[in-house]
Formats: structure tokens, sequence, C-alpha cells
């Protein structure tokens, strides 16, 4: 790939409130990664200008006409509750006329919206949880008849957001428990789905028209006590010094036979086009009573922190992360598909219109 000039933008957003030392998804240690990133991209001679954006668009409109890149990549990530501005800004950039990498807005909106995109890959004929329903008011709760164990989320979040020691629930008082905190502290519908007890997976996935399906990862919670339901709970992926982080562990390449690989892996890639995810993605399985894969989620634009998730299951495949970040920008300049090149504003030179 030629030496290319990158626009790498990130959310700089703060509510003034003082990060957790302990607390690894606060803005800290997201500029720690913007940091490895911008080292990562660097290395094959490509020049990189970091775009912090704390909210005003038309700011990052005109960085990007002075700027005038090649590609810009998008590491913008919502951490308002409930916001959609993540949609929204990959909608601009596209209107703007840059490539971009990762997935396009409605990708990123359909994978926010839980039950949208769960309800989108049952339509597709894939397997999701039973019982995956919204409770958009306390009253809901009644008028559904619930075989527990249940689990409850935030319906519009992601990272663990949400998800707690009480997210899983034996009993319609405490289903009605979380709903009420959901809906009162989130401002957005609660997502119920029946909790699987079976093993857990992620399958990563790298790249445009033709996808690479990176080891399989299990998360591991054999050792957690019997008291802490075992989900990656906003403390398990996040807070360094809680129980359900240090004794949650991952486990890259996953024991598998090559039967189940199989499965897991199409499973995954139908997931991820149905959806329309396109660059790099992440999609979480468990296995249900049965031993038969289900979906629980389908991430677009998953973190990229080096060592981490969808790196470190590049890296056990032989993928060292400066290779996987080239990946993801050569998919930038492959589509996404039928995503003709027609900016509204003048900012970038339209190239020719692809016709597929």
């Amino acid at each position: 790939m030629k030496k290319l000039r990158i626009a790498l933008i990130y959310n700089a957003y703060t509510d003034a409130q003082p990060d957790e030392k302990a607390d690894t998804g606060s803005l800290h240690y997201l500029r720690q990664m913007i940091r490895n990133i911008a080292r990562g991209l660097r290395r094959p001679r490509h020049e990189v200008a970091v775009i912090p954006l704390a909210g005003d668009l038309s700011v990052l409109q005109r960085k990007l006409d002075r700027l005038r890149p090649d590609v810009v990549f998008n590491q913008y990530d919502d951490v308002v509750h409930g916001a959609l501005y993540e949609m929204r800004l990959a909608a601009f950039i596209r209107m703007l006329g840059y490539p971009m990498t990762g997935s396009p807005a409605l990708a990123l909106g359909l994978s926010r919206d839980k039950h949208m995109s769960l309800s989108l890959l049952k339509g597709a004929g894939l397997p999701i949880p039973p019982s995956t329903t919204i409770i958009e008011r306390l009253r809901d709760v009644d008028e559904h008849k619930w075989t527990f164990p249940l689990i409850v989320h935030a319906a519009q979040e992601h990272a663990g957001i949400g998800l707690d020691r009480n997210s899983v629930v034996e009993t319609k008082t405490a289903l009605r428990d979380k709903a009420r905190e959901i809906l009162k502290t989130y401002r957005q519908p609660a997502l119920v789905q029946h909790f699987l007890k079976g093993r857990e997976f992620n399958v990563g996935l790298v790249g445009g028209r033709s996808l690479r399906v990176l080891p399989i990862a299990e998360v591991d919670y054999s050792r957690l006590p019997r008291t802490i339901p075992p989900i990656l709970s906003y403390a398990a992926k996040w807070v360094e010094t809680s129980v359900e982080y240090k004794r949650t562990t991952v486990i890259c390449p996953a024991r598998l036979d090559a039967d189940m690989t199989v499965r897991l892996n199409k499973t995954a890639v139908k997931a991820f086009r149905a959806v329309g995810g396109w660059g790099y993605g992440r999609v979480d399985l468990r296995l249900d009573e049965n031993g038969e894969p289900v979906i629980l989620e389908v991430n677009c634009n998953p973190c990229l922190d080096s060592g981490m998730g969808l790196a470190r299951s590049a890296e056990r495949g032989g993928m060292p992360y400066p290779e996987l970040l080239q990946n993801i920008v050569k998919a930038a300049f492959e589509g996404p598909p039928y995503d003709m090149h027609l900016p509204i504003f003048n900012s970038a030179k339209p190239g020719p219109v692809r016709r597929r």
C-alpha cells in the first residue's frame, strides 16, 4: 500500500467527572489506545493526524478540509448513554466524501439497537436467544409469561454498560427491579432474553469483500465465585480491581473440535454480513442447552487496543498489530458494497462512481 495521509478520529467528550483509576474504559485509557493505533499506522510510514472530537461537527469538517486525508480512521465511540452520534458521525464522514474504516452508519446503528439487530438476524434465519423482547414500561413485565433465568440488558448500550451482578434474574420481582433501574438510569428500554448457560465465544473478523475469520476466543468464567453470574459485565471487561475482571479469562485459540469451529465461524460471518458490517468486527455467541451456537451480539467497530480482543485474536492467527490496522485501512477503499462515492458537501473530491 502506498503512503497515505490518515485522519484518526476519536471521541474526546468528557462530562468533567474524574476517571476511576482502575477503569480501563476511561478517557485516559482511550487516549492510550489511540496513541497505540497511531503508532501502528505510522509503522508502514503513513502520515497520521489524530483528531479529538468533543462535539461540533463543523470543527471536524474544517479540520478535514485543511488536512485532506486519503482516509478517515474512525474510532469515534458514543460515551453518552443512549446516544447515536456514532452512527451520525459515520454518515457525516461519508457525506463529506472521505473513505472511512470500519462499518457504515446503518450497521453501526443496527449493532447499537440490540433488539432491532437481533430481530433482523432472526428474520434472516439465524439463531438468537429465546424470549428476546424489550420492556419499555414497567407494566410490560406483567404482559409476558417468563421462563427463568433471564438476562436483562440496557437495549442501546455496548461494552458491558448496564450489566452487573444483578443482571441475571430468577424471579419476576428481580426482573422488575432491574428493568426499573435501566429505564431510570439509562433512559432506554430494557432488553430481556433467556439466559444461556453454555460456553461463550468471540469470533473476530477482518476484511472487506473477502472476510478473514480470526482464531476463536472463549471467555472462561470457571474461576468466578458462584454468587457472581458468568457474564461479561462492565466490571469484568474494564474494572481491574473487581473480582469479575481478575477471575474472568480469555482462552485464544479456544479448544474446539473442527465441526464446532466451522459452525461458529459460518454463523459469525452470516451475522456480520446480515447487519451490513464491514472492515472488522466481532460476533459474540453462546451455546444453548443443546450445544447449539446462538448469537448474543454483533459488534461493529469493536475495541482495537493492542494485545486485547480483536488484536489478540489477530496476533494468534499470525497477523501482527500493524498488519491488522493495514488490513482495516485496505477494506475502507473496497466498500462497503452499494456505497456510492457521491459527497453532499464539497470537502473531498468525488472519485468515479463504483458499480457492482
